[in-house]
This record gives structure tokens, sequence and C-alpha cells, in this order.
């Protein structure tokens, strides 16, 4: 039987496995495009697991001033869950402390949906009393007034509880140079794809694990058969050539976009070919156990 390559990169016959979750957008404006970066950077901040973060979140794209609902530049932010209340929690406390705090922001739903999500709804109590709203075009809006003017935010936003966890890639590689440029590219190709994020640094995970650990409350622990530096002492998955392995997480409002991700994914890592150094693209799973989501590698790129 032929291995799968592309480029000479060979595509390991596996699959992804990930898990449902809920998730929304919002859209963060500001007077510039540089303050609706901040704002949602800071809101994005110490979201990559719902491990230890409670939220896995990340800029989705840039939103253009001709399409927001103030005329100004704009930011889309996903944020994903495990269950509605913790995404409720996380949705409230970032936009409070990183978007209401922010010079000349504003905050708007990004998903429609029957279900809903609070923002403006929960953070109106910051404006004392001083608070007011107002319905447009059936839509509702708070005005709650701080130091440099007013902050207004949108009633509410949408929620979907079809969004889904964890879809990933596993890129390997005879240098750590080669796959984390590999990576990059496999970054910036999946940002083109709607409806999705990479929420780790970058992008990019460098330490993968795995569920369980030998110490005692430890959930999760090193994926020690993808440590090049274990080779010689676990059962590694690793061949003798390879010498580094960097992870990219995917997280999407829906199983297809993961799907398109992962395709655009997959050719932007290979596009350099097995010359510039990288070997294998595999994918991380727990034989089926952890999620009822399964991205098979050699459908994804058929």
């Amino acid at each position: 039987m032929s291995k799968l390559k592309i480029k000479g990169v060979e595509i390991v016959e596996t699959f992804a496995e990930a898990f449902p979750m809920v998730g929304t957008r919002i859209v963060i404006t500001a007077p510039t495009q540089k303050w609706a970066l901040i704002a949602a950077q800071t809101t994005t901040g110490f979201a990559t697991s719902v491990i230890a973060c409670g939220v896995e979140a990340g800029i989705e794209r840039m939103v253009p001033a001709e399409e927001t609902l103030d005329g100004r530049p704009g930011v889309a932010v996903l944020m994903f869950a495990m269950d509605t209340d913790k995404l409720q929690k996380q949705l409230r406390n970032r936009v409070g402390q990183c978007v209401l705090t922010s010079p000349g922001s504003a905050c708007f739903a990004g998903l429609e949906g029957e279900k809903k999500l609070k923002l403006g709804a929960s953070l109106r109590f910051f404006g004392d009393g001083w608070q007011m709203s107002k319905v447009i075009g059936g839509r509702r809006f708070w005005r709650i007034p701080v130091m440099d003017g007013e902050f207004v935010c949108e009633q509410t936003t949408g929620l979907t509880k079809k969004a889904v966890g964890g879809g990933n890639l596993l890129v390997l590689g005879r240098s750590h140079r080669a796959v984390l440029a590999a990576c990059e590219r496999a970054v910036k190709a999946i940002g083109e794809v709607p409806d999705v994020i990479t929420p780790f640094p970058g992008g990019i995970v460098r330490s993968g694990s795995k569920v369980g650990s030998k110490y005692k409350g430890q959930i999760a622990s090193t994926n020690d058969a993808y440590s090049p530096t274990l080779k010689a002492v676990v059962n590694t998955a690793l061949p003798l050539n390879v010498e580094a392995v960097l992870e990219i997480v995917i997280d999407g409002l829906s199983a297809p976009a993961i799907a398109k991700a992962m395709r655009a994914g997959i050719h932007a890592v290979a596009k350099g070919g097995a010359g510039e150094g990288i070997t294998h693209i595999t994918a991380g799973n727990y034989g089926g156990n952890l999620g009822p989501h399964h991205f098979h590698l050699k459908e994804i790129i058929a």
C-alpha cells in the first residue's frame, strides 16, 4: 500500500479527535484599528485552553469600518467553552475588564441565534444608574458613561452549541527551524478561513499533552510519545530523523469550518516540500474515546 504524500511530506492516515463546545463571536470597535486590536488582544489573553484558562479565545479577523454597526474599524473575536455558564462568565469578565476599559471602545454582537449570552445586559450596572438603553432595528444597545465619553455595548450576542474544539495537526520535521516556519505558514493560511481560531501563542503549541499523569491530581501531562528527547526511553511515535514536533489546535463554530481550516493548514505546511525539512503531518487522537468529531486527514485532503 503506497503512502499518502504531498511534495514528499507524508500525510499519516489517522484522524484528529475533537469535541463539542459552545461558542460565540463579538465585534469590538474603536476610533482606530490599532485600538480595536489592542482591546481584542487583551480580551483574548490567557485563553489558550479550557484546561486552565476557562475559555479558548482568539482573533478571527479584522473588520473594516464599512462592515461595523458604528462605522469604525473593528476586530472579530471568537470564544469557546465547555458549557454555556462558563462561557457567559468568561465573556462578561473579559469584555468588562478588557473592552469597557479600553479607550474609545464599543462592543457588538457578532453572532445571531435564538440562544443568547449577556453583554450590555450585565455590564450596564457599571453605569451606576446613569446608563441608558436604546432599541434600533430591533436590537437593544446600552450607553454606559465613562471618563472618555460613553461605552456602547449591545444587550446580547448569539450562542451556538454546534461549536467544535480540538481540531489539530501535528507537524514533524528534521529541525525546529523547519517545523516552526511550516507551522507559521499554516497558521496564516488558517487565518483566512472564517469561523475558526488557533487559540495558542501565535497559533502554535509546543507542549502537546496526553490525558492523565503519573502524578495525582494532574489531569494532563507531556505527550512523551512525541517528545524528541525521549525517543530512546519511551514508546515513541517519532522516526529517528525527527528532531522537532509542533501542534496547531483549531476551534471553530462548526465541524465543516474545522475541516476547511485543517485542509488549508495541511497544504500550507507541505508547501515547502520534504526538502524544507518536514517529514510528516499527523494528528492527535485518543482512539475515538475523547470526542465524537473525527477529522480523517485522508478525507480532508481528498
